[in-house]
């Protein structure tokens, strides 16, 4: 058996997104931007996918920019948005648990003269409103908070908190990490005072290479990339069609299911914490004193008192459990992890956490399995390490 609990890394693309992309590169493989029918055919699926994105996010197809995923939609919110803005002033404010395709922005900002604060979290990784009121200065042009953490799947209070933002100043841009949370949630985005958004495709049994990055009509940000004008002239670059198609079949589906997905992946979870719980020297990171639906259905944060986190993953890789241990996006670095850090996990557990995550594809059999291969690895493993 199988159980792949990765699913915050990648997903599987649902069959029905093969067959869309498949029919697109092998038929309709025009090139958008040509004139004639092969071409108009390629345009028809962009102007599908915007339409389905845009009836669920409650916005204009205009308001909807396709990227190559998560990190350009982050790059282009926050380097676009710095520099459009930079008249205005050049303070900025995050939280110290973003995704490193925010930090690595913010850090380049900081380079050219940028100031940047890093808004402290509790032990749950939720950022006190009171906290972000105090950060404010009249200097302030951006503020960056993710949706949900990928690491421990904190949910931060966006409307409480871009309400205090665009109180102090309404020409403040707030910007949604919304990567870990878009499907699972229905956001719209005016509703919760986003100004931009920024969604990844394969995080939702989409393809990878494709996403997007919501842009609030009359919002100012300075395009990054420049060449033959695509996209009305923001994000130049012959369009992934294919992927841009895939991308809508994937979005239409979980989101009209997303009750469904959203109820089946709480379940999973919560029986993997009761599974985790009675284990000794198990730690699940995140959730003190929540209820579970306050935390996101689809990550699950524990750490292993006496086992490394790679020792510990390698040997559920060997049995057919697949886990991470941390952001597979930047897993290749060998720094411990700014988000546990955050939350105030105890040092020595900093290098003895793993990610569990699911999707609509994770069953409780599967949360059995993994279970039942911790249940028999943690004590070989400790009693190998303690010798």
């Amino acid at each position: 058996m199988e159980a792949y609990l990765d699913n915050a890394a990648t997903t599987r693309v649902f069959p029905e997104v093969r067959e869309k992309m498949v029919r697109v590169m092998e038929e309709d493989f025009g090139n958008p931007s040509s004139k004639h029918t092969k071409g108009m055919d390629a345009e028809k699926y962009i102007r599908e996918t915007k339409e389905i994105l845009a009836k669920d996010l409650k916005c204009t197809p205009g308001e909807i920019i396709f990227t190559s995923g998560g990190t350009e939609s982050n790059n282009t919110a926050l380097i676009g948005g710095a520099y459009a803005n930079r008249r205005a002033g050049k303070h900025i404010i995050t939280t110290r648990i973003e995704h490193a395709s925010v930090h690595e922005p913010l850090a380049f900002l900081e380079e050219l003269g940028y100031q940047v604060t890093y808004l402290p979290v509790d032990k749950n990784g939720q950022v006190s409103p009171s906290e972000l009121e105090k950060a404010l200065t009249e200097e302030t042009i951006l503020v960056s908070i993710m949706f949900v953490n990928n690491e421990i799947g904190a949910v931060e209070d966006v409307k409480t908190l871009s309400e205090i933002v665009h109180s102090y100043n309404p020409k403040i841009l707030f910007h949604v990490d919304a990567i870990q949370a878009y499907g699972k949630y229905h956001i719209v985005p005016k509703r919760l005072g986003i100004d931009l958004m920024s969604v990844s495709g394969h995080k939702l049994h989409g393809p990878k290479g494709v996403g997007f990055l919501y842009m609030r009509d009359k919002a100012k940000v300075r395009p990054l990339i420049y060449g033959g004008g695509q996209q009305k002239g923001f994000r130049s670059g012959t369009e992934n069609v294919p992927g841009i198609a895939g991308l809508g079949v994937a979005a239409e589906l979980f989101c009209k299911n997303r009750s469904t997905y959203v109820e089946q992946m709480y379940a999973c979870k919560k029986h993997l914490i009761e599974g985790l719980e009675v284990l000794e020297d198990v730690t699940v990171n995140g959730v003190s004193g929540l209820p579970l639906e306050e935390t996101a259905p689809h990550i699950v944060s524990a750490s292993f008192a006496g086992v490394r986190s790679e020792v510990l993953l390698h040997a559920l890789a060997e049995k057919g459990v697949f886990v991470s241990s941390g952001s597979a996006c930047s897993s290749n670095h060998p720094e411990l992890s700014g988000t546990l850090k955050a939350i105030g996990v105890a040092d020595e557990l900093l290098d003895s956490t793993l990610r569990f995550s699911f999707s609509t594809d994770t069953t409780i059999e599967q949360i059995d399995y993994a279970l039942e291969q911790l249940y028999n690895l943690l004590p070989m493993l400790r009693r190998f390490i303690r010798k």
